[in-house]
Formats: structure tokens, sequence, C-alpha cells
């Protein structure tokens, strides 16, 4: 996408939150501070690694409001700018989003070695689950009591 196209929200009725997603994606698709991964642990196990040296757990903040998991930090300067000779750790507040499935819930977050790891898990519920299917059921319903009778009405 370029940064002058814009879909013609008009003709698309109902899909608002589609094009609220693709604006928001395209307006931050540059944004590399803090650098992070996604690690697809399994099918149902991602994790978020975001590199945050030194900042501390006080000063992240992280939410999960309409599907969006947001990790926010700020912290303090630690001296005065005019005390450095060369400045190379950034110590700039950042914002990071991360949209999530409808069935994605976050299991718990992590900090070790400067490295901030979000634990997210899928969850899908019983009726969207793969299902096993007996051979030879066809037609039949699952209640013992209705089959019995059929093999009875049979006999």
């Amino acid at each position: 996408m370029t940064g002058n196209f814009h879909f013609p929200r008009n003709a698309f009725l109902g899909f608002d939150h589609i094009f609220d997603e693709l604006e928001r994606v395209t307006n931050h698709a540059t944004d590399s501070y803090p650098p992070h991964n996604v690690v697809k642990q399994d099918d149902m196990k991602y994790e978020i690694e975001l590199a945050i040296a030194g900042f501390s757990e006080e000063d992240i903040d992280i939410e999960l409001k309409d599907h969006v998991l947001s990790i926010k930090g700020e912290r303090e300067q630690k001296r005065d700018q005019d005390k450095y000779v060369y400045k190379g750790i950034s110590a700039r507040k950042f914002y990071k989003s991360f949209r999530l499935s409808e069935y994605a819930e976050v299991s718990g977050a992590d900090m070790k070695d400067g490295i901030l790891t979000v634990s997210i898990e899928v969850v899908l519920p019983e009726k969207m689950r793969p299902q096993k299917i007996s051979i030879g059921t066809t037609g039949r319903k699952t209640n013992d009591n209705s089959s019995s009778q059929l093999l009875n009405e049979s006999a």
C-alpha cells in the first residue's frame, strides 16, 4: 500500500473494523523500536519477545483490550543528558500493539536478561475443535437407548 491510496469505504458496508485495522497496520509498519520477535512454539502457543534492556518491570505496562495487546514502556532518565560523551543505549518510551485472534489469550509475561516475553495461547471453544467421527454411525443418533432400539427393531 502506498501512503496516498485510500480505500473506497463507501462501497463496503459493515467492514469498518477491517479498514481501521489496515490503517493501523499501515501507520505503524515502520515502527522498529523496541525490536521484537514473534515465536511460534506450536500450533496453539506463541511468544512475543521484546528487547527492552534498561527497563524494569515497574516501567512496563501490558494491557489486553478488544483483542489488542498493548505494551508500553516509559522510564525516568538516569542522568543528565549533558553527562553523556556518547549515548548508544536508547531509553525512550515506546508503545507496541499486536492484534490477537478471536480465540487468543495472554497466558502470562516474564522479563529476563532485558527480554520481555509475553506468552499467548489459542484456546478454541469445544465446537471449534477437531472431532473424531466413528465409522458406521451414519443416520444414527449417538444416544445408547436409540441405537439399542434400532437393533431390537431390525431383529
